[in-house]
């Protein structure tokens, strides 16, 4: 019998590109042992390196391609950075995989040479900080209101010489995304609860099949990690229950221990003069359910209008 041959659709990035041959040495260490490929493909994210994500297509603007590409046939699974994955599964797919999660939080980087600093507050007056992110802006002016926040675009490399540059004095990257391209070494300071928290689903790979593809799927199975799984369901279910896009300046932070899940969710204005936060815990069984519950408790105390903008 001739071995399986998969083809994974993957953006063209450096750092998606580790994700997908990630995968794919995975795939290759089965029992199977199935021949794996990679089909890359360029997305209107990749192609508009100028203007504010959410101008320009917002929710799906680096997964919708992938995605054409498996349910068109040339490839058979995608491979995404599961924080850009629409909640709503595209007609045919299926959130078939999420392996291991990696470190979730978000991370600030200095110019090279830079002293690191002890806390966000030894940033100078004023200080220029480079990030699009809604959820990481309006959670640092929630801190430091005097910040200067602006956009910054282009592959982890480009980011990193726009700082060095000086054309900012801080930037702010995911620790999952600069370990996995081997330059946690950049890293001047870790923002993690409760001052940042992290986007849902950040530092987790989603790997999407075609809902009929039983055979693919079977073999995604075995790169499960229950644990992450779980974590990303109530995460996903309390975005997909507000009805929130992931450019809403919404931020999660998931914990299980002894098979209870406890979810805690923040929302912000814009500006981030306003915060609301709200938890739940339960059963991991019971991963969507609690999601749900801490939407419902966010919607309760005035979610709304922050939902809009």
């Amino acid at each position: 019998m001739s071995q399986p041959i998969l083809r994974i659709a993957t953006r063209k990035s450096p750092l998606a590109l580790w994700q997908a041959n990630y995968t794919a040495d995975r795939l290759r260490q089965l029992p199977a042992q199935p021949l794996v490929e990679l089909v890359p493909i360029v997305t209107s994210g990749d192609t508009n390196q100028t203007d504010a994500l959410r101008q320009f297509g917002g929710t799906g603007v680096f997964t919708r391609e992938v995605q054409k590409a498996v349910l068109d046939g040339r490839a058979d699974l995608a491979v995404h950075s599961l924080k850009d994955l629409p909640t709503q599964s595209a007609d045919g797919l299926v959130l078939a995989c999420v392996p291991e999660r990696a470190p979730r939080c978000d991370a600030l980087l200095l110019p090279s040479g830079t002293a690191t600093p002890n806390t966000l507050d030894d940033l100078p007056q004023a200080a220029r900080i480079g990030t699009g992110s809604p959820r990481r802006q309006a959670q640092l002016l929630h801190h430091r209101p005097d910040l200067q926040l602006s956009e910054i675009r282009g592959n982890v490399d480009t980011r990193l010489r726009k700082l060095d540059e000086g054309q900012y004095d801080a930037i702010i990257l995911a620790e999952a995304g600069l370990g996995r391209l081997g330059l946690s070494e950049r890293i001047s300071l870790i923002l993690s609860p409760p001052l940042i928290f992290p986007a849902v689903s950040q530092g987790a790979l989603g790997i999407e099949a075609r809902e009929a593809d039983t055979t693919t799927r079977d073999l995604l199975a075995q790169l499960i990690c229950p644990t992450a799984m779980a974590e990303v369901l109530a995460e996903r279910s309390l975005l997909r229950t507000l009805r929130a896009g992931c450019h809403a300046p919404l931020g999660v932070w998931c914990c299980i221990q002894e098979q209870q899940l406890s979810l805690t969710g923040v929302l912000l204005s814009h500006d981030g003069n306003t915060r609301l936060e709200q938890s739940a815990t339960g059963d991991i069984a019971d991963a969507e359910s609690i999601g749900c519950k801490v939407a419902d408790l966010l919607l309760s105390c005035g979610a709304e209008p922050l939902l809009q903008g």
